[in-house]
């Protein structure tokens, strides 16, 4: 249990994300309230987390101490300023607005002990950015969960230009007591750490499909039963040194000269967006999702990393 610098959390947002964060600190023995707007949307998001504690109850991934902290420590509510006022950790997951944002963190700032970590669960913008209106920024950085939340281990702190890098090893050292995979981006770039990375091969990938190298269906096939099947347990530089560097960069040499390599994404995206192929919402995208069972689809990948959960914790 954390105990000690982190009491009492507050987390901004019920989406998508919010609830999962919320419940990861009330599992790691913080009391974190969830704040919205409403009273009814922060008991919607309160149900949330507590049906996803039930998903880890169910597969014996939450001890029962554990289980009756979170029950009895997660709430919810409307009052933003009474709640910052007594919170040690605030978490922000809110709609990825810069102007509103910036508000916010300001209003945080002014509002909250001077100890009290802001944090934002933002995937793209930058945390510098976000900080500028504040007259602590020393106190401001990135938390970025991955969805969903209450099951993805990796979490990335992000420092922006100004953020106490020793602040920023608390909350990495809390967040690890909390069960999370934590790494440290030590600058403030667009993407941070895992978007880059995966930003990489998504363009390669669609690059791909627009060549006509390979249809989706097969690049996706190589992804998930090739490379990334290792992924999980074996790096890409721990794969390099195995295979030794030599290979490695020869490897890389003769590939790197037909790689997509523009500042821009592939045409094929917004071709696809111009032809209203969005996604599942609309029924096309890469796929034809009137013939495709989406729902079913993100149940296999909840079910495959609960299982991982399993062998990896």
């Amino acid at each position: 249990m954390a105990g000690g610098r982190f009491d009492r959390a507050a987390v901004i947002g019920t989406g998508m994300m919010g609830p999962g964060i919320a419940l990861t600190l009330a599992l790691g023995g913080v009391w974190a309230r969830i704040i919205s707007r409403s009273e009814a949307t922060a008991r919607e998001g309160l149900a949330k987390a507590h049906a996803q504690l039930g998903i880890l109850e169910a597969h014996g991934l939450v001890t029962p101490e554990q289980s009756a902290f979170a029950r009895e420590s997660l709430t919810s509510g409307d009052d933003l300023e009474d709640s910052a006022r007594h919170a040690d950790l605030i978490i922000e997951s809110a709609p990825e607005d810069m102007a509103f944002k910036q508000s916010l963190f300001a209003q945080l700032d002014t509002l909250a002990p001077p100890e009290t970590i802001l944090a934002s669960n933002t995937s793209g913008l930058s945390i510098t950015e976000i900080a500028s209106q504040c007259a602590h920024p020393e106190r401001v950085m990135t938390s970025h969960f991955w969805n969903p939340p209450h099951i993805m281990p990796l979490v990335e702190i992000v420092r922006g230009e100004k953020t106490d890098p020793a602040l920023a090893e608390q909350l990495r050292t809390l967040l690890t007591q909390c069960g999370k995979a934590v790494v440290m981006v030590k600058k403030d770039r667009p993407g941070q750490l895992g978007n880059r990375l995966q930003m990489a091969l998504w363009r390669e990938a669609v690059y791909i499909a627009q060549e006509g190298i390979a249809d989706v269906e097969d690049i996706d096939m190589a992804a998930k039963l090739g490379f990334g099947l290792r992924l999980p347990v074996y790096g890409m530089f721990e794969h390099a040194d195995m295979v030794g560097l030599p290979l490695a960069n020869a490897v890389m040499t003769n590939a790197a000269r037909d790689l997509y390599n523009l500042p821009s994404p592939p045409v094929l995206i917004s071709q696809k967006i111009e032809a209203g192929e969005t996604g599942v919402s609309t029924g096309r995208g890469f796929y034809d999702w009137t013939k495709r069972d989406a729902t079913a689809v993100r149940e296999r990948r909840d079910a495959f990393v609960l299982d991982f959960l399993k062998h990896w914790r």
